[in-house]
């Protein structure tokens, strides 16, 4: 049983060694593993929990290369198809701290492998028994994986959880993926029927309950269902709600290198501190500063840091637990 499994994107994240520069300009890169749900499985595993992804790679060598990294990092690549028709995606990213990221997609366009899995090569016997089962609103973007990804979240009707399992929607919304942002709210509908957790910053909670301040989307967000609503405020750090507690974690503020990654630092963190039983408070913390350690570096899944990493800059900060 994983103790996390995630399902949805992956690619290779291509960074280049000259900061401050369009990618026109830039002479020398690094390739390392990239897409939100791979970051999140190994954020997690680096905090020693059984992870793994459901997705999708080229025949390639890229393919090799991202399943070797999945499995160097902890969280195993048993659930890592191989598409022989189509190329393993890349992701080539600017970097012009502190906030100019620019991402440039290439082989995800009109499809990728990891749109590609079906229904039928989704084992939902693992999906089922997973503490937590992770996905994103990104997963839901085309045929057929977005059947694949709703046809595992049926395996596993929130009602029919057990004591400390949890269904987390990441509500990463991507445009560029979305033919009409109707078609990105409708998919965050259907897939917030199985969730017990959602989270996401001011924009991604607009696309999939309406405008509105973080708590009247919060709000949204546990009438559909939800047992805890995260919305991410920027500066103003983040908010969770449940139906009984309002809890706001301050930013740990840092000097960012590349803030690509801190939303995945923050993903496997968080499922790190639900894991752990730990009260929301300390789960929001946790995240938040594992985000900042992340942001604070040019690598996503390299930078991952481990538990004594995270609590090290919080006592730093006077805010240990």
């Amino acid at each position: 049983m994983y103790e996390l499994l995630t399902m949805g994107r992956i690619s290779v994240d291509v960074y280049p060694d000259d900061i401050g520069v369009g990618l026109e300009d830039v002479i020398t890169f690094r390739k390392y593993l990239g897409g939100s749900p791979s970051n999140v499985a190994v954020a997690a595993a680096k905090y020693g929990h059984k992870t793994s992804v459901i997705t999708s790679v080229g025949n390639d060598p890229f393919g090799v290369f991202l399943r070797r990294e999945l499995n160097r990092y902890g969280s195993d690549d048993a659930n890592v198809l191989v598409n022989d028709s189509l190329q393993t995606c890349v992701t080539f990213c600017a970097i012009k701290p502190p906030e100019d990221f620019p991402l440039y997609f290439y082989g995800r366009f009109p499809t990728a492998p990891d749109l590609q899995i079906t229904k039928e090569q989704v084992d939902t016997e693992e999906v089922k028994n997973a503490q937590i089962f992770w996905t994103t609103l990104t997963g839901l973007c085309q045929e057929p994986a977005r059947e694949a990804q709703l046809h595992a979240h049926a395996a596993r009707p929130r009602e029919e959880l057990a004591e400390g399992q949890h269904t987390i929607l990441d509500l990463d919304y991507r445009p560029m993926f979305w033919e009409n942002p109707k078609d990105a709210t409708a998919a965050a509908k259907e897939s917030l029927k199985y969730a017990t957790i959602a989270i996401g910053n001011r924009e991604e909670c607009a696309t999939a309950v309406g405008d509105g301040t973080p708590d009247e989307q919060a709000d949204r967000l546990l009438e559909a269902g939800v047992k805890i609503a995260v919305v991410k405020m920027g500066a103003n750090g983040v908010m969770a709600k449940t139906a009984t507690e309002r809890i706001v974690s301050a930013p740990v503020p840092v000097e960012t290198a590349n803030g690509l990654g801190a939303g995945d630092s923050f993903g496997g963190a968080f499922t790190h501190g639900i894991l752990s039983g730990w009260p929301l408070q300390q789960v929001l913390d946790f995240a938040n500063a594992a985000g900042a350690i992340v942001a604070s570096q040019i690598a996503c899944s390299e930078a991952m840091p481990v538990e004594a990493e995270v609590k090290a800059l919080l006592e730093e900060r006077g805010r240990g637990f």
